[in-house]
Protein backbone atom coordinates (compact mmCIF):
# COMPACT_ATOMS: atom_id res chain seq x y z
CA UNK A 1 0.00 0.00 0.00
CA UNK A 2 1.57 3.53 -1.29
CA UNK A 3 1.25 6.37 2.00
CA UNK A 4 -1.34 8.31 1.02
CA UNK A 5 -3.95 10.23 2.20
CA UNK A 6 -6.53 11.70 -0.22
CA UNK A 7 -9.95 12.59 1.89
CA UNK A 8 -10.17 13.80 5.60
CA UNK A 9 -13.51 13.54 6.92
CA UNK A 10 -14.57 15.70 10.26
CA UNK A 11 -17.91 14.17 11.70
CA UNK A 12 -20.46 16.93 12.82
CA UNK A 13 -23.23 17.38 14.77
CA UNK A 14 -24.85 20.16 12.16
CA UNK A 15 -23.76 19.85 8.79
CA UNK A 16 -25.39 23.31 8.13
CA UNK A 17 -23.34 25.05 10.37
CA UNK A 18 -20.39 23.26 9.92
CA UNK A 19 -20.36 24.43 6.22
CA UNK A 20 -20.84 27.78 7.29
CA UNK A 21 -18.06 27.87 9.51
CA UNK A 22 -15.46 26.58 6.97
CA UNK A 23 -16.85 28.34 4.25
CA UNK A 24 -18.13 31.81 5.25
CA UNK A 25 -15.98 32.37 7.91
CA UNK A 26 -12.93 30.91 6.93
CA UNK A 27 -13.50 31.80 2.99
CA UNK A 28 -13.38 27.97 1.91
CA UNK A 29 -14.88 27.31 -1.83
CA UNK A 30 -17.00 24.83 -1.83
CA UNK A 31 -20.31 23.62 -4.16
CA UNK A 32 -21.57 23.19 -1.09
CA UNK A 33 -23.88 20.20 0.52
CA UNK A 34 -24.11 17.23 -2.29
CA UNK A 35 -25.82 13.95 -1.90
CA UNK A 36 -28.97 15.42 0.26
CA UNK A 37 -31.22 12.84 -2.36
CA UNK A 38 -29.61 9.65 -0.73
CA UNK A 39 -30.54 8.58 3.11
CA UNK A 40 -27.25 9.92 5.04
CA UNK A 41 -25.81 11.30 1.86
CA UNK A 42 -25.61 14.68 2.44
CA UNK A 43 -21.93 15.82 2.95
CA UNK A 44 -19.79 19.17 1.61
CA UNK A 45 -16.38 18.77 -0.14
CA UNK A 46 -13.75 21.48 -0.31
CA UNK A 47 -10.52 21.04 -2.29
CA UNK A 48 -7.53 21.60 -0.07
CA UNK A 49 -4.96 21.43 -2.33
CA UNK A 50 -4.20 19.08 -5.71
CA UNK A 51 -4.75 15.36 -4.46
CA UNK A 52 -6.52 16.66 -0.85
CA UNK A 53 -10.23 17.39 0.30
CA UNK A 54 -11.50 17.81 2.99
CA UNK A 55 -15.18 16.43 3.56
CA UNK A 56 -17.94 17.60 6.34
CA UNK A 57 -19.94 14.85 7.19
CA UNK A 58 -22.64 14.52 10.18
CA UNK A 59 -21.31 12.05 12.43
CA UNK A 60 -25.07 10.18 12.33
CA UNK A 61 -24.21 9.29 8.61
CA UNK A 62 -20.66 8.49 9.46
CA UNK A 63 -22.06 6.34 12.55
CA UNK A 64 -24.40 4.69 9.67
CA UNK A 65 -22.39 3.85 6.97
CA UNK A 66 -19.27 2.24 9.44
CA UNK A 67 -21.97 0.69 11.74
CA UNK A 68 -20.08 1.90 14.68
CA UNK A 69 -22.65 3.30 17.38
CA UNK A 70 -22.93 7.57 17.29
CA UNK A 71 -20.74 9.06 19.75
CA UNK A 72 -19.31 12.74 20.92
CA UNK A 73 -15.21 12.77 19.30
CA UNK A 74 -12.54 14.17 21.70
CA UNK A 75 -10.30 16.74 20.69
CA UNK A 76 -7.49 15.10 21.30
CA UNK A 77 -8.30 11.98 19.31
CA UNK A 78 -7.06 14.50 16.19
CA UNK A 79 -5.73 16.90 14.96
CA UNK A 80 -5.23 18.88 11.81
CA UNK A 81 -2.57 21.59 11.44
CA UNK A 82 -2.51 24.88 8.99
CA UNK A 83 1.34 25.86 8.26
CA UNK A 84 2.12 29.29 6.98
CA UNK A 85 5.13 31.10 6.10
CA UNK A 86 5.73 33.50 9.03
CA UNK A 87 4.63 34.74 12.48
CA UNK A 88 2.26 37.33 11.26
CA UNK A 89 0.06 34.90 9.17
CA UNK A 90 -0.12 32.62 12.20
CA UNK A 91 -1.90 35.86 13.82
CA UNK A 92 -3.87 36.55 11.05
CA UNK A 93 -5.07 33.23 10.33
CA UNK A 94 -6.04 32.88 14.21
CA UNK A 95 -7.88 36.25 14.12
CA UNK A 96 -9.59 35.31 10.94
CA UNK A 97 -10.58 31.78 12.79
CA UNK A 98 -11.69 33.70 15.88
CA UNK A 99 -14.41 36.27 13.81
CA UNK A 100 -15.67 32.97 12.06
CA UNK A 101 -16.66 31.81 15.28
CA UNK A 102 -13.59 29.64 16.07
CA UNK A 103 -12.77 28.79 20.22
CA UNK A 104 -9.53 30.03 21.01
CA UNK A 105 -7.63 26.98 22.43
CA UNK A 106 -4.03 28.44 22.92
CA UNK A 107 -3.16 32.12 22.19
CA UNK A 108 -0.20 32.03 19.46
CA UNK A 109 3.06 32.04 20.71
CA UNK A 110 7.10 31.15 20.46
CA UNK A 111 7.24 27.29 19.97
CA UNK A 112 9.93 24.90 21.68
CA UNK A 113 10.77 24.04 18.38
CA UNK A 114 11.47 27.71 17.05
CA UNK A 115 8.34 28.31 15.63
CA UNK A 116 5.60 30.07 16.10
CA UNK A 117 1.60 28.54 17.01
CA UNK A 118 -1.60 28.67 18.21
CA UNK A 119 -4.51 26.36 18.69
CA UNK A 120 -8.09 27.13 17.85
CA UNK A 121 -11.36 24.50 17.85
CA UNK A 122 -13.87 24.91 15.24
CA UNK A 123 -17.86 24.59 16.25
CA UNK A 124 -17.80 20.98 16.34
CA UNK A 125 -14.69 20.77 18.82
CA UNK A 126 -11.90 19.49 16.01
CA UNK A 127 -8.30 20.47 16.61
CA UNK A 128 -6.40 23.14 14.45
CA UNK A 129 -3.00 23.95 14.96
CA UNK A 130 -1.82 26.91 13.29
CA UNK A 131 1.82 27.38 12.98
CA UNK A 132 5.51 28.79 11.41
CA UNK A 133 7.75 25.92 11.31
CA UNK A 134 10.89 27.48 9.80
CA UNK A 135 11.99 23.84 9.60
CA UNK A 136 8.53 23.51 7.15
CA UNK A 137 8.22 25.06 3.73
CA UNK A 138 4.15 26.24 4.02
CA UNK A 139 2.58 25.40 0.33
CA UNK A 140 0.82 28.05 -1.43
Amino acid sequence: MQPRITLLTLGVADLERAVAFYRDGLGWPTQGIVGTEFENGAVCFFQLQPGLKLALWPRRSMAADSGLLPQEGGPLECSLAHNVGSQAEVDAVMAEAATAGATMVKAAQPTFYGGYAGYFQDPDGHLWEVAFNPGLVALD
